[in-house]
């Protein structure tokens, strides 16, 4: 065992080996330009990116967290304005309502998606509700259009968290609507790491119908600058370089490609977990009618969680777990209130979730070596 090759949750190198020769012509032609910061790279980027998404703007921006501060800058939150959200993703979600002086609202999660509940959200709703966040947690979306009209009719703006799940969809009346293109705004991030990444940081926000707000989200990107030096207000600087948007281009034409390959990757962990008898022992994501996950994370729900994880440590293979302590718990947020078991799905999953290794290039090999693992730790 000791002589095997460790497996990652993740390989950059070798998704870059596949488009190296595309990657390295994008770079050369930014190089010859000169122009680093914003210009006709990422002016390219957003028009391909609301074309892809089906939107009507697209707004380039440094990360994702700024993707989603942003966006709730638009909304003019003041203190006591409440945004609902859940409070089992990363931190980034929660932490940018509270920097936009509004308070963060939980609501609790389905224990088989891992996305935010609609009922929950709607048992949260007050006359204070500005805003619902749901996240498209792992690859797959919340399936906040059923109650879209609802919090519409109460004016309540709907931003979406993306940045784990562009490329996923659902059918929504008829039709294919993308992450991004549900709600009001959508946010997401090119971290390395993500379905549609980039090499460094970099984020998005789209805009599904609303030129003014398209337009001003430019000028707050920029400190809040409609012309060079003229200020219409406060902003920051969140500016997407164009190294990093000129190679989202060419990534963004191996996106559909590569989330076909996750996709087979995870029904193939499926089908070996079936074979080893282990569904008795762990949970497998479940993926919702009408939709299209796109498995940014492989998540499941297992038995004696820590355990295995250190085991598979011991065997060469690499897990994490999204996320061990849900943000209505975490220090920082004390203020808000919350109590352990106030959120009972979140408590529960983050006792249980454990993320095996997902990428595109993963072989059926090594998933192979990850099944026979778990069959061993759970037979011994």
């Amino acid at each position: 065992m000791a002589n095997l090759s460790k497996i990652p949750s993740f390989d950059l190198k070798r998704n870059y080996e596949r488009v190296k020769k595309e990657i390295d012509v994008a770079v050369l032609r930014v190089l010859e330009t000169q122009q680093f910061i914003l210009g006709s790279e990422v002016a390219d980027l957003e028009s391909e990116i609301a074309s892809y998404i089906g939107v009507k703007g697209a707004i380039g921006c440094a990360s994702g967290t700024d993707a989603l501060l942003l966006a709730l800058m638009t909304l003019d939150l003041k203190e006591g304005d409440e945004v609902i959200t859940t409070p089992f993703t990363f931190f980034a979600t929660t932490s940018c309502i509270a920097r936009n002086g509004a308070k963060p609202v939980y609501a609790d999660v389905d224990p088989l998606t891992y996305n935010i509940s609609n009922d929950e959200i709607l048992s949260k709703i007050t006359p204070r509700t500005k805003a619902v966040l749901p996240v498209h947690l792992f690859g797959q979306m919340a399936p906040i259009d059923q109650i879209r009209d609802t919090l519409k009719e109460k004016g309540i703006t709907i931003i979406e968290d993306c940045a784990q799940a562009t490329g996923a969809h659902r059918m929504i009346g008829g039709s294919v609507v993308h992450a991004g293109a549900v709600g009001d705004l959508g946010c997401f991030s090119f971290f390395p790491t993500k379905n549609l990444g980039c090499y460094g940081d970099g984020g998005m926000v789209t805009v599904t119908d609303d030129e003014a707000r398209t337009a001003r989200l430019r000028r707050l990107r920029v400190h809040g600058a409609g012309t060079t030096y003229y200020h219409d207000e406060i902003g920051i600087n969140s500016r997407l370089d164009a190294i990093q948007a000129a190679i989202l281009r060419v990534r963004l034409r191996h996106l559909e490609e590569w989330n076909e390959e996750r996709r087979i990757v995870a029904e193939r962990y499926a089908a070996l977990f079936a074979h080893y008898n282990l569904l008795d022992k762990i949970m497998l994501p479940t993926e919702l009618a009408g939709g299209r996950h796109v498995f940014h994370q492989y998540v499941i729900r297992a038995k004696k969680r820590d355990e295995l994880q250190k085991f598979l440590e011991t065997r060469g293979i690499t897990t994490r777990i999204y996320y061990p302590l849900p943000l209505h718990l975490q220090h920082c947020f004390s203020y808000l209130g919350y109590r352990q078991g106030d959120l009972p799905v979140s408590e529960m999953l983050a006792n249980e979730v454990l993320a095996l290794p997902m990428f595109p290039e993963l072989l059926p090999d090594e998933q192979e070596r990850v099944a026979a693992a778990m069959a061993d730790f759970y037979n011994k």
